[in-house]
């Protein structure tokens, strides 16, 4: 079947409440996907699935537990709620021993079905993501696993850097603050032919023309990355310039946040130069051009920062992505991800709210922020905690205490 993120897979035998759980979900803006038995469920479960499913317990035939089982043996992973009359809770509680992923009573208020949904709907999302991001790992395609997003922006970036790779010429990329410009630069370098060979950064800034030289030859045989080349100074853009037009020994990817046109307008940049390196421009968009690929990457900032800070994944509820949507991100992926470590934390994602706090419940905050991390990397284990964070027991025990932190909170199975 087509199906989107927000679809609603409700079986259930009784007709008329199968209208009143569509009308339900068609309100909240889901997508029902009504079918009266386990028969014509059946054909709607598939590994691929992008929804959920809502079904009955007691239905003539095959019930809620068949098809339970049925979407358990297709997807362990995909979720199933099951709706319980009022004698059946038992029966519920032991499906979700079986792997249900919630069981409501009937008759259902909106108010207490459309939460569960909406958790059961991200939960599939990520799930899917996640298998998406690691079917690209096993392909080795590093464009895939590194340069992240659904949008036909994000398609055109990767084709753009296979195909600049692939050419073996120097290679422009350019794009907004934040971006990810040496990013990009590496992916070029992995899936080029030089990809054996090192990959060498350096700030153009500070080359003058022997250190051009040096990056030169430590990245003989792979690439040269030198990132905001208008910076280069002038002698050692000359000296590049004619590397490039006698051979040089690497590869050389140029990167550029700034406005290139005009640095060379205004005499900053060798135009001979400029026009040298722009045989093949990769440009990277802002998030401002393509927001539709926000919420992916900002679910796998999220995920990245709960691993490293040692925490539990938190949940990402429609609204919230909806937000993230509706901003501008001038500092674009460098934004978001600072954003979803501070989401991780607990602390405000809005900049004006923390601006209406005093110093001192700002510094609250990080410090709070700081304990629960320091606890989630050595899973609860205060003393451990202390000792990375430099702090007599007694303190970081009376600051646990102040902010009601409690570290067996904070211990994975």
């Amino acid at each position: 079947m087509s199906d989107t993120p927000d679809t609603i897979l409700v079986v259930d035998d009784d007709a008329a409440v199968r209208e009143a759980l569509t009308q339900t979900l068609d309100l909240a803006n889901l997508r029902a996907v009504p079918v009266g038995s386990f028969i014509e469920a059946k054909d709607h479960i598939a590994a691929s699935f992008g929804g959920v499913v809502l079904s009955d317990i007691r239905m003539p035939g095959r019930d809620g537990f068949h098809l339970l089982g049925h979407a358990q043996t297709v997807d362990p992973d995909l979720p199933v709620i099951l709706l319980t009359g009022e004698g059946d809770i038992p029966m519920a509680v032991e499906a979700m021993g079986q792997g249900a992923f919630d069981f409501l009573e009937k008759p259902c208020a909106a108010d207490d079905l459309l939460p569960v949904l909406h958790r059961a709907l991200q939960t599939r999302a990520l799930v899917l993501e996640n298998r998406r991001l690691k079917s690209q790992l096993e392909t080795g395609d590093p464009a895939a696993r590194m340069l992240r997003g659904t949008s036909r922006i994000a398609d055109d970036l990767r084709a753009r850097v296979r195909a600049a790779a692939r050419s073996g010429a120097e290679v422009l990329v350019t794009g907004p603050p934040g971006a990810g410009v040496s990013k990009v630069a590496e992916v070029l370098h992995l899936m080029s032919a030089y990809a054996g060979g090192p990959f060498v950064k350096r700030p153009a800034a500070e080359l003058d023309t022997f250190a051009l030289q040096d990056a030169l030859a430590a990245a003989e045989g792979g690439s040269l990355f030198l990132d905001e080349i208008a910076a280069l100074p002038r002698s050692a853009q000359y000296a590049l310039l004619e590397r490039i037009e006698t051979g040089a020994q690497a590869r050389l990817i140029a990167g550029s946040t700034a406005d290139l046109p005009t640095a060379m307008q205004s005499g900053q940049l060798n135009p001979e130069l400029y026009y040298r390196l722009d045989v093949m421009p990769v440009r990277i968009p802002a998030l401002s051009e393509r927001p539709e690929d926000i919420p992916v990457l900002f679910r796998h900032y999220v995920a990245q920062a709960a691993e490293q800070a040692g925490l539990p994944m938190p949940e990402l509820s429609s609204d919230h992505m909806a937000a993230l949507m509706a901003q501008d991100w001038p500092g674009n992926t460098r934004s978001l991800m600072s954003a979803a470590m501070r989401f991780v934390l607990g602390m405000p994602d809005d900049t004006q709210d923390t601006t209406e706090l005093g110093l001192a419940e700002q510094m609250a905050r990080v410090e709070r922020s700081l304990l629960i991390a320091a606890l989630g990397r050595q899973n609860g284990r205060a003393s451990e905690a202390a000792k990375t964070l430099k702090l007599p027991r007694k303190t970081f025990y009376d600051k646990l205490a102040r902010y009601g932190i409690k570290p067996e909170d904070y211990r994975r199975e």
